[in-house]
């Protein structure tokens, strides 16, 4: 499946409450299901050492197409296509890396 047929599907399933600004719930849900990524690894490292089984991977995915799903919703809601989103960075980090910048800090290296 590529970027834009996700994005049409998944947007079907966009269901939900309006709290204001659209881009607020999705904004939210993202950051919540990053940090549940991050609990998993964080997780991973206190309690197997550092290895991820299969059961850890799948748990992995799932919160991963959950970020995906979130991250999708809040990029139609601000009229942009992962496909552009995703050329974009490619481009952005090829340059630093043309450049010699893709270590370092700050956007604007």
């Amino acid at each position: 499946m590529d970027f834009n047929d996700y994005q049409k599907k998944s947007r079907k399933t966009a269901k939900y409450p309006s709290i204001g600004d659209p881009i607020v719930y999705p904004a939210l849900g993202l950051v919540n299901e990053a940090g549940e990524v991050a609990g998993k690894i964080k997780k991973v490292f206190r309690d197997k050492d550092g290895e991820i089984n299969g059961e850890t991977q799948s748990a992995l995915k799932a919160e991963l197409g959950d970020v995906l799903w979130y991250l999708t919703q809040l990029a139609t809601e601000l009229d942009l296509t992962l496909e552009e989103i995703a050329e974009y960075n490619i481009d952005k980090l090829y340059s630093r890396l043309a450049r010699g910048t893709i270590r370092g800090d700050g956007d604007d290296r």
